[in-house]
């Protein structure tokens, strides 16, 4: 019997350079370690059956991470858990793991925005970041251009703020759609904050009602 399970997790440094397409071998590693099997598509070319919430950018931490896993076989949410939490790497807090109906709608297509903490290397002027956040959110158009091709960027911006906290963080709220992702280092850029400076973190994943 397939099984389709969501894991809630956290990566952390350990793992912060480690891309999508490596982030899956990890998981289809772990699996293996744990003696779980894995549900593999069809077709010439076989792969297991892993699917990522919304992929996260090299480089940057989160605390809210979600991955669908199939299973090919009959266990126990119990048993499951155990075995992954015996035999996972460093980098990876699990925080839940839940079964969820084999033909549910796509994780990906759940997602509608990613909020993400930033944290500068360098210390900010309260007045002068926030005069020119007030600037971004009051003007309709960001002029960007992304892999070639002009885009506005000002309507992927759904947040935007200070977080007053010592050291001084901002807090973003971007559209994360299929064809309307907002990245927190063109925000960056925008407020005239070197993107290369600052720790990134996805503190929340934002799900459609």
């Amino acid at each position: 019997m397939t099984q389709r399970i969501r894991i809630a997790y956290e990566k952390g440094r350990e793992l912060q350079y480690t891309g999508n397409l490596d982030m899956h071998k990890v998981w289809e590693r772990t699996f293996r370690r744990a003696h779980l099997a894995l549900a593999y598509s069809q077709g010439f070319h076989p792969q297991p059956k892993i699917q990522q919430a919304a992929p996260l950018p090299l480089g940057f931490t989160s605390r809210s991470e979600m991955l669908d896993v199939w299973l090919d076989e009959d266990e126990p949410i119990e048993a499951i858990t155990r075995k992954l939490l015996e035999t996972i790497q460093p980098g990876i807090t699990i925080r839940q793991i839940t079964f969820i109906p084999q033909y549910d709608e796509a994780l990906p297509n759940l997602v509608t925005a990613a909020i993400y903490l930033i944290t500068p290397d360098d210390t900010l002027d309260h007045h002068q970041l926030q005069a020119k956040i007030d600037h971004l959110l009051a003007v309709d158009t960001i002029n960007r251009v992304r892999r070639g091709k002009p885009y506005n960027l000002r309507p992927l911006i759904r947040a935007l703020s200070i977080i007053e906290e010592d050291p001084l963080s901002i807090s973003m709220e971007l559209s994360s759609l299929p064809s309307a992702t907002g990245r927190p280092e063109e925000v960056l850029e925008e407020l005239g904050i070197d993107p290369y400076k600052v720790d990134i973190e996805r503190s929340k994943l934002v799900f459609k009602q």
